[in-house]
């Protein structure tokens, strides 16, 4: 069965940066990485940012500026450098993928990786 794994998570002090990286494992290129949402405790999961395979992006307003999504097509992964962390930014964050490649998002989840950001 296709997962996607995340990694790359952690605790970070406020303004510091962490990348965060997703790939399949299994038949890695039957699900494509699309992109990163988070969820914070009594919060619904929201959109972080998002890529497609052939490079178009979506971000929230609120990582505009401080955070890049990129792939690379060639090892099927998608990664997220998040720079100028702040408390706000601490929540689990889901990649999420498509079996399809020109697609934004698709109906696939990895299990999340928590990103703390704390003094």
């Amino acid at each position: 069965q296709v997962q996607l794994v995340e990694s790359g998570g952690g605790l970070v002090q406020p303004g510091g940066s962490l990348r965060l990286s997703c790939v399949p494992s299994g038949r890695i290129f039957s699900i494509y990485p699309k992109g990163w949402y988070r969820q914070a405790p009594g919060k619904q999961r929201e959109l972080v940012a998002a890529i497609t395979n052939g490079g178009s992006t979506d971000y929230a307003d609120s990582v505009k500026g401080r955070f890049t999504i990129s792939r690379d097509n060639a090892k099927n992964t998608v990664y997220l450098q998040m720079n100028s962390l702040k408390p706000e930014d601490t929540a689990v964050y889901y990649c999420n993928g498509d079996s399809r490649p020109w697609t934004m998002r698709g109906d696939y989840w990895g299990q999340g990786t928590q990103v703390t950001v704390s003094s």
